[in-house]
């Protein structure tokens, strides 16, 4: 090395200028090849850059130290360094510096969680940058086209897992069905449903019903896990609840209704549900809770009747029916 400063032009944060320490004024030259005859570091990272014909190194800042060593060997191998674009670091949602070992810096773990990866792509190309017109959902493909150095924010970037978990569930909600379906059946079989023992068509009904309600697609299995199950397991809480002497009378009353209807669509299944809690002079809410239960195993979930017509007739019946015999 010479004994001046060296200057690094960097395309984020412009010129810097590393200055050299007392012991270097005395000795500017570094070691660049161990005793034992291992290179170090800095000279296979400048050999590998020359032989891969590199042009450009974007790299964290924690590195922006090293730039002048590299820099002063390029120029001792006679070659002009690459230009160099030193970015923000990623702190962990407590700000400190998120490393490799991080639970938060393994990008499998993010897909075993169910987040789509088109959306965790768009969200690390939101860290430490940010497009133009300040839009947060933005496909891969225009990314590439809007990114531009200079747009490069000089502030470190904290993971925001709140951010990301809408992020991912805009996603879901705009992705087209066939996309949902291919991400959907990976994540139920994960969790132990086979979907491959049903239909394709009945998957796919199943599917759609739970389309844009929840923002993983590991939360799936919890959702909508009942489509795929020959008996459901009762919410204990609920069944205390709903499974009650004066609710059992009422649930044979529309399984009844139920068997006798010739068309089993969502509308037929509503207008039966709301006659027959007129007939038994309740509201039909009072229907709906035990009914939902009783095909589902929970109090909550996709829509009542759409999930009913995709059960179909055979399946509901024989759910009302081992229902009624736990009450």
């Amino acid at each position: 090395m010479t004994r001046e400063p060296i200057v690094i032009p960097d395309l984020i944060v412009g010129n810097v200028t590393r200055e050299l320490t007392d012991r270097e004024r005395l000795d500017p030259d570094f070691v660049i090849v161990r005793s034992d005859g291992q290179p170090v570091f800095h000279l296979v990272n400048v050999i590998d850059d020359l032989e891969m014909g590199i042009t450009h190194v974007i790299r964290g800042e924690d590195h922006l130290s090293n730039t002048a060593k590299h820099i002063a060997l390029f120029r001792a191998f006679g070659v002009e360094p690459p230009k160099y674009a030193h970015i923000p670091l990623i702190l962990n949602p407590d700000g400190t510096k998120m490393s490799k070992r991080d639970q938060g810096a393994s990008l499998t773990s993010y897909l075993e969680e169910g987040y789509a990866p088109e959306a965790l792509v768009n969200y690390l190309c939101l860290l430490g940058w940010s497009p133009k017109d300040n839009r947060e959902v933005v496909p891969l493909q225009e990314v590439v086209q809007m990114f531009d150095l200079p747009q490069i924010l000089r502030h470190n970037a904290r993971f925001d897992m709140d951010k990301l978990h809408w992020m991912n569930g805009e996603y879901v909600r705009l992705m087209s069905n066939e996309r949902f379906y291919e991400l959907a059946i990976p994540a139920l079989k994960r969790a132990g449903f086979d979907t491959s023992k049903f239909p394709s068509a009945y998957v796919k009904a199943a599917l759609d019903t739970c389309k844009g309600k929840k923002r993983l697609f590991s939360e799936l299995a919890d959702y909508g896990g009942f489509y795929f199950v020959e008996e459901v397991t009762f919410d204990a809480e609920a069944a205390a609840k709903d499974f009650t002497p004066e609710n059992r009378e009422r649930l044979k009353k529309l399984r009844d209704a139920f068997a006798a209807l010739s068309s089993f669509d969502a509308a037929s299944l509503e207008n039966c549900l709301k006659e027959t809690a007129k007939h038994l002079g309740v509201k039909a809410g009072v229907l709906v809770h035990p009914t939902r239960l009783a095909c589902t195993g929970k109090t909550a979930g996709p829509s009542l009747y759409h999930l009913l017509e995709v059960l179909g007739k055979e399946r509901v019946l024989a759910r009302l029916e081992r229902a009624l015999a736990n009450f």
